[in-house]
């Protein structure tokens, strides 16, 4: 597939999931497309202008390197959602490549829910982190937001990676085919079609 077929695909995408799970996934599928480009479009933004500020006027803006600081913190956190959807996260499957496709799919499903405990583990430590972050009272020295605000997507982002790992899970169980998301069919699958 071309990347504009890749782009156009992730556009219209809608889960295949039955009911609410699909409803869901295709909601987040969504909302991570808009955080990711809405992030990407605002940093490149403020960056531009405070280069123009910079060279052209003399003077920077005193609070670029703080939003840009919260910027890369939403697009992080929201990207590692996208990853998982979109089967592009780090795998080492030099053991996982040698297995026949049935326990190829139960090792997919095994670490799909692993992960996802995994994710939603790191999301509870991450709301400690913020009311501890809170009750501290600390603020960004430019801008005045408290301190904890910006991190307000770090739970986001691991909650929504968690779902996605449950969601792959959940495929897996009910497809015939191993997935590496909801979207992504396992290239070494007998069938070898994203969906």
């Amino acid at each position: 597939m071309s990347t504009e077929e890749d782009e156009a695909a992730e556009k219209r995408y809608r889960s295949d999931l039955p009911g609410p799970l699909g409803l869901l996934d295709t909601f987040l599928a969504r909302l991570e497309a808009v955080i990711l480009g809405l992030g990407v479009l605002l940093m490149a933004t403020n960056t531009i202008a405070n280069v123009i500020g910079r060279f052209l006027l003399g003077q920077s803006i005193f609070f670029s390197g703080e939003i840009n600081r919260i910027l890369i913190i939403m697009i992080t956190f929201a990207g590692i959602g996208y990853a998982a959807r979109h089967g592009r996260h780090i795998r080492m499957s030099a053991i996982y490549d040698i297995f026949p496709v049935i326990t190829r799919k139960i090792l997919m499903i095994t670490i799909a829910l692993i992960t996802s405990a995994a994710m939603f583990f790191l999301l509870y430590f991450s709301v400690l982190y913020i009311i501890d972050l809170q009750s501290k009272g600390r603020v960004l020295p430019a801008l005045g937001f408290p301190i904890w605000t910006i991190y307000l997507w770090v739970p986001l982002g691991f909650g929504i990676t968690g779902i996605q790992y449950f969601l792959t899970a959940i495929k897996n169980l009910r497809e015939k085919d191993v997935y590496l998301s909801t979207a992504m069919v396992d290239g070494y699958s007998d069938t070898e079609t994203e969906v």
